[in-house]
């Protein structure tokens, strides 16, 4: 097995067109934003992340605060800056970053033991529960921040500190004798083991990573083993081991189970450990659960995890819209596990499942200025019902400031910051284009190195101009699946491409070459499969990747009164609201109540004709407190 070459964020550049004032943002107020937050600067919100670091070394008193996990949220800022750092220096981000390294290292432990909750409230404790205490997954996001900034600046202090903690654990968690034979409760530092492995092509943090995932649920069963003094709770007894994917042997493992972001991070790491290893049953694992996420258990927009207890799947069709989970960390981990599946095996579905996560969840999960954010992406909300209905209340009409558990504000800012290498990837010859941002790089091909510019402001449009600079490679330009129709030009001429694996590939040299890849973006009709029960009889309109929803705002109150008829035609039009906006409107129906009586013995409502006006759904919740659907009556 083999993995091609991702594009490099030092020799990349997005901007421009849809994806230009997101970049800006990120960089100018997401982070900037998020630091003042993990500093308890913003008033309204408490983070006390950073707090902890100097409180576990000494520098000021107080008490741990935050969850288990709360190291993390500083882990995933150092992150994203590493990543921006990386595409262009920032005195002031960096500055920033290096003073708050300075604080972690200092509360590194002389054993190399590094975990705030711990230091602050008693070694004794730690590495007795690794079922829920994250200390593993704390030290895995830190590990990929240590990375991610070394990358960026050449500056090891950080990475050395990991280093340390990463042979602290080693010397802890194992097979051989003295050693605990535990695994992480919340999987995470397989992915951060196997970039450590990359880096200094040390075997001892890819045997590490195997370790633990190949000791995750054999017999005996080592949470079973962990607990067995406790009397299990009533949350553990409703979710079981499924909740901690350790219910068997990952290889065995053909549905996703359990917590949305623990499961989808232990695909990814089984994915990096399988194409490292040239492990085939591990890699058919992985196969089994993409199909099974995607075919069965995913929303329309990406969203992945049913239910809020445990935030998790459930079972095959179940997909409600208004008690849904759908964490924005889920999908962000999804688009984790697709992103190594695509660089060992190039096929345009997990690039498109990146797309479908990335323009729906992950851009609706924050707020236009970037600075408020859903945990939680339901695809039905009726205000009334979040406050007042304790099934639903996780499902909030308006985006929070902050989060108590704040692990996807960060998250989101360490996704963006590096989408730069989800664009191209290199296979030899081929140079393949998987997701349509605007800008310039340059690749590393086996004919030596090519630059292309790319000029689009999709997904508000198909039209997609590319500059294919001199050299000897082919262009793999991927067809997204929502699309019918395409053309292809080559300096005003028209290229019949062939498709394979849902690339259209166009064969060079290239000299400058100016190509146009038309996609038609049409509105178009999308149906659930008839085993979702909440979706039978409905509808979602879709535009390209983007999914649209109606809000109360623009089509009034009681939207489950509205229907769309399956003959009405669709409107594409531009609005000035919400900073522009590609809007979709109908003619629909709306239901007339005809009295008060709770149960007639007739329909008991007569319908008129109303206009209907559909926005992005990643835009939904940007003008106050209004209900919202994606899914429509179809009359």
């Amino acid at each position: 097995m083999r993995l091609l070459k991702r594009s490099e964020l030092n020799k990349t550049r997005l901007g421009g067109g849809f994806w230009g004032a997101i970049f800006d943002r990120v960089r100018n107020q997401m982070l900037p934003y998020q630091w003042k937050v993990l500093n308890d600067e913003v008033e309204g919100t408490h983070s006390h992340s950073v707090a902890n670091f100097k409180i576990a070394a000494g520098m000021m008193e107080g008490r741990f605060e935050g969850a288990p996990f709360q190291d993390t949220d500083t882990a995933k800022w150092i992150e994203a800056v590493g990543y921006q750092l990386a595409v262009e220096p920032d005195p002031g981000l960096e500055r920033l970053a290096d003073g708050v390294i300075e604080i972690i290292a200092a509360a590194q432990q002389p054993d190399g033991y590094l975990d705030t909750f711990y230091i602050i409230n008693g070694l004794d404790k730690r590495w007795t529960n690794l079922r829920d205490m994250h200390e593993l997954y704390c030290a895995g996001h830190m590990l990929e921040a240590a990375i991610a900034y070394y990358e960026a600046t050449g500056k090891r202090k950080l990475l050395d500190v990991m280093i340390r903690f990463v042979d602290h654990i080693a010397s802890v968690l194992g097979r051989e004798d003295g050693k605990k034979r535990g695994y992480p409760g919340h999987e995470e530092i397989e992915l951060a083991l196997c970039k450590l492995y990359d880096i200094t092509g040390e075997k001892k943090y890819i045997d590490l990573a195997s370790y633990f995932i190949d000791e995750r649920g054999t017999e005996p069963n080592y949470f079973i083993e962990e607990h067995k003094s406790e009397k299990p709770s009533q949350f553990h007894n409703t979710v079981g081991l499924k909740y901690y994917q350790a219910h068997k042997p990952v290889r065995e493992q053909y549905t996703i189970e359990g917590h949305a972001v623990r499961a989808l991070y232990l695909a990814a790491g089984m994915a990096d450990v399988a194409v490292r290893t040239n492990d085939e049953k591990l890699w058919k694992a992985c196969l089994a659960l993409y199909e099974n996420v995607t075919g069965k258990r995913m929303y329309v927009t990406g969203g992945v995890g049913s239910t809020s207890i445990g935030e998790a799947f459930t079972f095959d069709y179940d997909l409600p819209n208004d008690t849904v989970y759908a964490e924005t960390c889920a999908s962000i981990a999804l688009i984790f596990f697709c992103q190594r599946l695509l660089l060992a095996d190039p096929d345009a579905r997990y690039a498109d499942t990146i797309e479908r996560a990335l323009y729906n969840v992950c851009l609706g999960s924050m707020s236009l200025d970037q600075t408020k954010y859903f945990y939680v992406n339901p695809l039905s909300v009726y205000p009334e019902a979040s406050r007042g209905d304790p099934a639903k209340r996780h499902a909030l009409p308006v985006r929070p400031d902050w989060h108590r558990c704040a692990c996807c504000p960060p998250n989101l800012a360490r996704l963006i910051s590096s989408l730069g290498r989800y664009a191209y990837a290199v296979d030899g010859r081929r140079v393949y284009v998987n997701q349509y941002f605007g800008g310039q790089t340059e690749l590393d091909t086996e004919g030596g190195p090519v630059g292309i510019t790319m000029e689009t402001d999709y997904p508000v449009s198909g039209h997609i101009k590319i500059k294919a600079g001199k050299g000897d490679y082919d262009l793999m330009l991927r067809k997204p699946y929502w699309c019918s129709e395409w053309s292809v030009t080559g300096n005003g001429e028209r290229i019949d491409a062939a498709l394979e694996k849902g690339y259209l590939c166009v064969k060079g040299p290239f000299n400058d070459d100016e190509l146009s890849l038309e996609l038609k973006m049409e509105p178009r009709r999308v149906y659930s499969n008839p085993l979702v029960r909440e979706n039978i009889g409905k509808v979602c309109v879709m535009r390209g990747p983007v999914v649209y929803c109606l809000e109360s705002t623009d089509n009034g109150e009681n939207l489950h009164l509205v229907s769309l008829p399956a003959d009405s035609r669709f409107r594409v039009e531009y609005s000035p609201m919400l900073e522009g906006t590609v809007v979709i409107r109908a003619t629909g129906r709306r239901a007339i109540p005809a009295g008060d009586d709770l149960y007639p013995e007739t329909p008991g409502c007569s319908t008129e004709e109303t206009e209907l006006t559909f926005i992005p759904y990643y835009k939904w919740a940007n003008r106050g407190e209004n209900e919202m659907e994606v899914w429509i009556r179809e009359c």
